[in-house]
């Protein structure tokens, strides 16, 4: 285990008005490292006069500061001095998201490097995209389809990847022109620490990113909170259906990204031992805890056996251990209650009759940290539980189907509809099962998707979409103008 020294300038006060501000109480969270156990940073916790102050230095900084009257050029000049910033903590990203998470550090770090890529997408906006608009109008003159900022937003962070959902919240939020308070998971509050140190160090207006750090309890405040005009949440979908509530009750906009159960189509035409080579080398990231993870593997029945034991064979060799160790190959879990929840899903799944094919249980060679084995269920009824719930976690379910038109009808008979792989050597069949599929979000032999262009999901997977130039909408309010001549300045 690497050295996990503090990386973090002030745990114990929250970024409110463009300073460190200590809280209101002495209330305190606890984060614990997910490799050890043990306990890694103490941060300040925040209550509601906590959410107040932060929500009236973002109100104020909308209102009447200068962040959303400067220009989207100026704004984007500070977009490229936070990912300077930003990649000037790779360290620090790194180290925080493998002991928060359980991310390979590897992995952790190359992401690092690379953490303002997504501020300087949306900067290179500034200069390309038409916030204003002439459009033809036989009510006037002139009419402008104008984009404006949509105001305040309270953006709410998970804990498996915190550095990167935080950059396609905030980098298009203030590109648009809106002020943020950034509200971490407990669990993982570190990259929101890091984020604020950098908007201080680079002289952001006051106020314009504020964060705290808070419970469930003192989080759901701050989504009901009326000075908050957007919510943006990552996270589980019994989450996000209680904060669609909260916002819809004052019709406040919020965009949602939630869970996902994927599916990995193989086709008749594809090798089934290559398929699983595929999809155990993917399935292992982050421990299995990322939402668009191909967890559900449906295949023709004659087909059933030999895929399972390929899985099997390829899943059960992953190297679980340390993730600061090069060789490993899968880190621990985020934190206790992840892996109670994962072993919860496994006794399920042998309880509802589904063969273990390999795994079920703790690496014996891991005594500490929230380890829990990569495993393989065969003969999984689409209607089981394991093949139902979103377990965010390194579980796969084999699926069999009684033909390749089954095979899509299972993959579309969930809740959910966030991503999906048809895994076939034939490109028109491959786009022509994309078409078929309601997700989101499609790949073909692989877990791929782009945030770059766009990310989101169909039915209880969300409402809206991040990444591209599709995650900068919803920060923006359109409003038509219309006038009896063209103004001097637009």
């Amino acid at each position: 285990m690497a050295t996990t020294t503090m990386p973090i300038a002030h745990p114990d006060k929250f970024f409110v008005g463009g300073e460190w501000i200590a809280p209101s109480t002495t209330s305190t969270i606890d984060v614990i490292n997910s490799g050890t156990e043990e306990l890694f940073l103490t941060v300040a916790e925040a209550q509601e006069a906590d959410v107040d102050r932060a929500v009236g230095a973002a109100r104020q900084a909308f209102d009447r500061g200068p962040w959303p009257r400067l220009s989207h050029a100026e704004r984007a000049d500070y977009l490229r001095k936070l990912a300077d910033a930003i990649e000037a903590r790779a360290e620090a990203t790194a180290l925080t998201w493998t002991v928060e998470s359980g991310f390979l550090h590897s992995h952790a770090t190359m992401a690092g490097r690379y953490g303002g890529m997504t501020y300087r997408w949306y900067a290179d906006l500034a200069e390309t995209y038409p916030f204003i608009e002439q459009k033809p109008t036989k009510a006037a003159e002139v009419g402008l389809l104008v984009r404006e900022p949509v105001g305040v937003v309270a953006a709410i962070i998970p804990w498996n990847g915190p550095p990167s959902t935080i950059a396609y919240k905030i980098a298009p939020a203030l590109l648009a022109g809106c002020t943020v308070i950034v509200k971490p998971a407990p669990e993982a509050p570190s990259a929101a620490y890091i984020l604020a140190e950098a908007c201080a160090e680079i002289g952001l207006p006051p106020g314009v990113v504020n964060f705290i750090t808070a419970e469930r309890e003192v989080s759901e405040m701050l989504v009901r909170h009326p000075g908050v005009d957007k919510v943006t949440f990552t996270g589980s979908t019994a989450a996000g259906k209680r904060i669609a509530v909260a916002c819809g009750e004052r019709i406040a906009r919020c965009t949602l990204e939630l869970g996902g159960k994927s599916a990995a189509v193989i086709l008749d035409d594809y090798d089934v031992e290559v398929a699983a080579q595929t999809i155990a080398r993917l399935a292992p990231v982050m421990a299995g805890q990322v939402c668009s993870s191909l967890t559900r593997v449906i295949v023709t029945r004659d087909r059933h056996d030999r895929l399972v034991e390929a899985l099997a064979a390829a899943f059960g060799a992953t190297r679980v251990g340390d993730p600061f160790d090069a060789e490993s190959q899968m880190g621990p879990l985020a934190m206790a209650r992840q892996r109670d929840r994962i072993e919860h899903y496994i006794a399920r799944g042998k309880a509802e009759g589904a063969t273990l094919a390999t795994g079920g249980g703790r690496p014996k060679h891991m005594n500490r940290g929230y380890y829990v084995e990569p495993t393989v269920f065969g003969n999984v009824d689409n209607q089981a539980t394991i093949a139902r719930e979103e377990i965010f976690g390194p579980v796969l379910s084999v699926i069999p189907a009684d033909s390749e038109a089954q095979a899509i009808e299972l993959a579309n008979d969930t809740i959910y509809g966030l991503n999906a792989s048809v895994f076939t050597n034939d490109n028109d069949r491959a786009y022509a099962a994309a078409r078929e599929l309601r997700t989101g979000n499609v790949g073909h032999n692989a877990l791929r998707w782009d945030q770059n262009i766009v990310f989101g999901g169909f039915k209880q997977s969300g409402i809206g979409r991040e990444g591209g130039l599709e995650g900068l909408l919803p920060f923006l309010e359109a409003k038509l103008v219309l006038l009896d001549g063209m103004p001097g300045k637009l």
